[in-house]
């Protein structure tokens, strides 16, 4: 078992080695750690009362945390989904008799490994701006340390642990996982508001994933429900807080050791609950309901037709094509089609434009996913369109869906905002989902960008 689980943690480690994106990886907490450090007002603010806290070296070392365990992990979540390891020989691999709990400890391992890097990285960068920022009051490089890794590394690990677990079931490998993960992710940044009120204890740190309320309010003398991060506005400078207190007040230290063995425990499940890849089963052709839902087969080719001529407006015909490949399968027509008749009874702003938003987020990254593979993509160069042209259209299709299924709360509201909304919402969903996929040449990465960007516009006022 030892020597199964050394096998995979180097192996792992050597993959992530040669890959580029691990020293991307490196860069991205330290080189955003001055924009969203809350100085002189700017960048994540955190403010207790309607103030914000003097800069000490314990504050800027959660604040840090902070910033790690709330806004990186979808960041560190897709590095994790995307990079070099993504791949694995699982033809090989599951058809000898290794066990597969020390295959996931390892590549568990491997994980918590490179994003302790990205940690070590950041400690570095907090150091250097402690150094400038904090004098004259005391500067204490193992203050900005300990508490950016007591509040950041469970964090980490946990999300290391998750990355293992969906990769165990079939279900989770897709893209319903990333639709998990950013539910979990907003739940874990809501759930200790639970808690608001509650005498710190062990019990109530466990329901802290990102482990940044106690530190926070724990001395707070504003009080335990009297805090926010974000866009806000605060006086720097105006408020003491003692973070130390905080970090070692009753049962935090060890709610956040906790959460490490949780982790470890939670990779090691997954490879006990690890399910072998399968051969897609084709949709039977017996039952109503799997026929109807089937696609169905395509037209039968005609041997003697002859050659098409040059279309009048192919470009429109490009739009067509796209709009039609965006919105194909039953199930996705049946949804549109129940959002647009719910748009004709409900607040359009917030309620039928998010869900309509939601639908368009997994059909234009699944479409700008296909469409720009690697493969895939040599091959249509050689297209009469250029691949920008047919992004062009598939944004244009975009858009055209959006406003499609806002057809009813348009006619109901007769308002142009509300045709305006819908179309920018379509144009700049399906914009960033053509940019990200260009870049990234798959769907993961722009469904869980636009996932974090529909989460902003649902909760927004």
């Amino acid at each position: 078992m030892i020597a199964i689980t050394h096998s995979s943690l180097t192996t792992s480690l050597s993959r992530y080695w040669r890959s580029w994106g691990l020293w991307l990886l490196l860069l991205v907490a330290p080189v955003g750690a001055r924009y969203m450090l809350p100085i002189d007002g700017a960048g994540v603010v955190i403010a207790i009362g309607g103030e914000m806290p003097m800069m000490t070296s314990p504050f800027l070392g959660l604040s840090l945390g902070i910033v790690v365990s709330t806004l990186m992990l979808p960041i560190a979540w897709l590095y994790l989904r995307s990079n070099t390891t993504r791949r694995q020989p699982w033809q090989i691999e599951e058809v000898t008799p290794a066990a597969r709990i020390p295959i996931a400890l390892g590549r568990f391992g491997a994980d918590v490994v490179v994003l302790l890097a990205t940690l070590a990285a950041l400690t570095l960068a907090g150091w250097f701006l402690g150094w400038l920022l904090i004098p004259p009051r005391p500067y204490n490089p193992l203050e900005i340390a300990f508490a950016l890794w007591l509040v950041a590394a469970p964090a980490l690990m946990g999300l290391a642990a998750l990355r293992i677990l969906f990769e165990a079931r079939p279900l989770l490998r897709s893209g319903f996982g990333d639709f998990a993960y950013f539910v979990l992710w907003i739940t874990t940044i809501a759930a200790p508001a639970a808690t608001a009120g509650q005498t710190t204890s062990f019990a109530t740190n466990m329901v802290d994933f990102a482990g940044f309320v106690t530190p926070l309010t724990f001395a707070s003398p504003a009080g335990a429900d009297d805090f926010a991060i974000g866009g806000i506005q605060g006086t720097q400078g105006s408020l003491e807080l003692d973070v130390m207190a905080g970090l070692f007040s009753p049962g935090y230290i060890e709610s956040r050791l906790a959460w490490v063995v949780i982790a470890v425990a939670v990779a090691a499940f997954a490879g006990l609950i690890y399910r072998p890849h399968l051969a897609r089963r084709r949709a039977g052709k017996s039952g109503r309901l799997t026929a109807w839902l089937n696609p169905g087969a395509p037209p039968r080719a005609i041997a003697g037709t002859p050659a098409a001529r040059r279309a009048a407006f192919g470009w429109l015909n490009l739009v067509v094509a796209e709009f039609r490949l965006i919105g194909s399968g039953r199930v996705f027509v049946l949804i549109a089609g129940c959002i647009a008749i719910a748009g004709a009874f409900v607040e359009f702003r917030h309620g039928a434009s998010p869900a309509a938003l939601l639908l368009l987020v997994f059909a234009l990254t699944a479409h700008a996913g296909r469409s720009e593979a690697r493969g895939l993509l040599a091959l249509t160069k050689t297209a009469p369109f250029a691949p920008m042209m047919r992004r062009a259209a598939f944004v244009l299709a975009g858009t055209g869906w959006s406003v499609l299924m806002a057809a009813p709360a348009i006619v109901r509201t007769a308002s142009l905002e509300t045709f305006a909304l819908a179309a920018a919402t379509g144009a700049g969903a399906a914009l960033a989902a053509s940019v990200v996929a260009s870049v990234s040449g798959s769907a993961f990465a722009p469904r869980l960008v636009l996932l974090v960007l529909w989460y902003v516009y649902f909760s927004s006022p």
